[in-house]
């Protein structure tokens, strides 16, 4: 599940909800739905953002939304 790999991933850097929020430039809210399931359509851009601020490769979290490699081209 995305949320879970990113809340896994925030907490592990030892990120606060808020600084993510305040850092990436995506609002805590939506993040919070986000990594709560609540939000399960995140688009491009955002997914950049996130990992560009956790600083893990955007492909992981492409895998984790079930995109394949094939259509990834489709989301670029």
């Amino acid at each position: 599940m995305l949320g879970k790999r990113i809340r896994e991933q925030r907490i592990e850097k030892g990120i606060s909800l808020t600084q993510f929020a305040k850092q990436s430039g995506i609002s805590k809210s939506y993040l919070s739905n986000l990594e709560r399931g609540l939000q399960q359509n995140p688009s491009i851009e955002v997914l950049k953002k996130i990992s560009e601020y956790l600083n893990v490769d955007i492909e992981i979290l492409i895998n984790e939304i079930g995109i394949t490699k094939q259509n990834k081209e489709d989301y670029q």
